[in-house]
């Protein structure tokens, strides 16, 4: 430990710490903006000075030591701080009244915090961008805090950002000089939620629902992801205990939907489906282990980085694109007989998702599963673009039949949740009894502990189980695999960390990883319901006698399956 003075105060800081750290143990609240904790300290962009023994220092990589006097809210220390927040600014595209982050920009808001005047110096022309991919980025609003480079590299191992250059004449870009799509990109979007300007966001479909919401020859339907409950009212100020499924029902219902159904109905059909392939995976001489397939994410850098393993995925198709191909084959005989035809869109906590349903390979006889996917932060902008006061909104049910679902389809939106669901069906169909069977998530990770395991005991047989989730966890996982060092049975892979709850499509707080509090409130809502096992979701059953048979049946392969081996990259 080590003494030193804080703004008058004295203080005791571990040797190891930052000023930054200790600052903080002061009470003094310094602001930050490229500084991103154990993976970016460059000290780039200079908001966080704070004088030490007489000299102005970046406080986020500035290492505490005996003795030290320190200042913080001088004015020549804010000053400094303002001028380099008016530097940032000069050199920044800002049209913020027109930018999708006007609101959660950190940059803006230091901007207005500092009272930083508008700059009449040249403004950087907006970068030419792929703008079909679904992740864009605007090199004119990059403050170049590296922030993507750090969150790409370090957590998510796919190193789709460069730097180029130095000082002054730095540049972040796309590796190697390559277009975005030849990048190695999964489109987790992490690199999105942690950029704090608009230089990174997804791209914007908006435009395409409202066509489709005001074409009288389309019959719009809406269907809303598990992760996506515990997330959609910090975008529109609705406090967590009242951003209910009932309210978000209502919510989109003002939107002018046709038909408002949940995903959550289809990740119970994905855990009758995957359940019954893992069930017979174990009875076969697969190699070992078999993998989820729900995260497009996962998929995309299976296929990029790990191809190898990319044979081993379930080849059941995610929630949202069952559930796609479910309405439309069937509800096609009622959209004919009016005269329209179906346009499925998907409400998604993820980027990967806009991806995933312009593949070709996911369709049926009656087209794409889904047409397109609005992002939560797209469904946020959507509430107010119609002005919708959403906390004044009674709660209202999913439509039937498809809106139906359980507690298990509801933690499939948190890291583990997944690989919960299907045990907890695939035990039933192999010992007939509801298994009692105990979280097994990511939550808690750490560098030392990338991966959680289990091993379970199911009528006599040990199913070896894994949990990964970040990128950069996978990778490690997939490394012991090849290596050896493992032996597993089943493996869950989310792509981003926490699962879809700290998602690239979900609402951003600046230095906030919020995903650990939003798997909490899926897991309440699982414990509170009075269905927790998918199969027996009567609706499921239902949707089984009267259209599918059965699980892996004919029809449930050419509605329900895919091969990831095939898809479009």
């Amino acid at each position: 430990m080590v003494n030193l003075i804080i703004d008058g105060k004295e203080i005791q800081a571990s040797e190891d710490m930052t000023l930054l750290d200790a600052c903080g143990l002061a009470g003094a609240d310094i602001p930050t903006l490229c500084w991103m904790k154990g993976l970016n300290d460059i000290a780039s962009c200079r908001v966080c000075l704070v004088e030490c023994d007489g000299e102005l220092v970046a406080s986020c990589n500035t290492q505490v030591r005996e003795g030290m006097v320190v200042k913080t809210a001088a004015p020549h220390v804010v000053a400094a701080r303002r001028a380099n927040v008016q530097t940032l600014m000069e050199g920044h595209r800002y049209e913020c009244g027109a930018c999708v982050r006007q609101e959660t920009c950190a940059l803006r808001a230091l901007a207005s915090d500092f009272n930083v005047e508008d700059s009449e110096w040249y403004l950087p022309e907006k970068a030419l961008w792929d703008e079909s991919f679904p992740l864009i980025r605007d090199a004119s609003k990059c403050i170049k805090c590296m922030r993507c480079v750090a969150e790409c590299a370090k957590v998510q191992y796919c190193s789709v950002w460069e730097h180029s250059g130095a000082g002054p004449n730095m540049n972040v870009m796309v590796k190697e000089g390559l277009p975005i799509n030849a990048a190695g990109c999964a489109l987790c979007g992490q690199c999105i939620t942690h950029c704090p300007t608009g230089a990174l966001t997804a791209r914007d479909d908006t435009a395409k629902v409202m066509d489709a919401l005001l074409d009288p020859e389309v019959m719009t339907v809406v269907q809303v992801a598990p992760a996506v409950r515990a997330a959609w009212g910090e975008g529109v100020g609705v406090a967590r205990e009242d951003a209910t499924p009932g309210r978000m029902a209502s919510a989109l219902r003002a939107l002018g939907f046709d038909k408002v159904f949940d995903t959550d109905f289809a990740a119970d059909l994905t855990i009758m489906e995957e359940g019954s392939e893992f069930v017979e995976f174990m009875s076969s001489d697969k190699p070992r282990p078999m993998f989820t397939s729900c995260c497009p994410g996962w998929v995309r850098f299976a296929k990029l980085h790990y191809p190898q393993f990319v044979g081993r995925l379930s080849s059941a198709k995610s929630p949202h694109q069952m559930e796609g191909a479910v309405v439309k084959n069937t509800l096609a005989a009622e959209a004919k007989e009016a005269g329209k035809r179906i346009f499925v869109v998907s409400v998604m906590p993820c980027v990967a998702k806009k991806y995933e349903c312009s593949v070709p390979q996911l369709a049926t006889e009656q087209g794409s599963d889904v047409d397109a996917v609005l992002t939560v932060r797209e469904f946020d902008r959507m509430l107010k673009m119609f002005r919708i006061d959403c906390n004044a909104l009674e709660e209202t049910d999913w439509d039937s039949p498809l809106g139906l679902s359980t507690g298990a389809a509801t933690i499939f939106g948190r890291t583990g949740g997944v690989m919960e669901a299907a045990l907890r069906s695939a035990v039933f169909l192999i010992t007939g009894s509801n298994p009692d069977f105990s979280a097994c998530d990511t939550t808690e990770s750490t560098p030392e502990k990338p991966w959680i395991t289990k091993e379970l005991d199911v009528a006599g047989t040990p199913v070896r189980i894994a949990v990964a989730s970040g990128l950069g966890n996978t990778a490690k996982l997939l490394d012991a695999i090849e290596a050896g060092e493992v032996d597993l049975d089943f493996v869950e892979i989310m792509a981003c960390p926490g699962g879809c709850v700290g998602g690239g499509g979900q609402p951003i707080e600046f230095n906030k990883e919020l995903a650990k509090e939003r798997a909490a409130n899926l897991n309440a809502l699982d414990e509170a319901d009075t269905l927790r096992y998918s199969h027996e979701n009567p609706d499921i059953l239902k949707l089984y006698e009267g259209w599918l048979e059965k699980p892996l049946s004919h029809t449930s392969h050419e509605w329900l399956h895919t091969d990831q081996e095939t898809w479009d990259i």
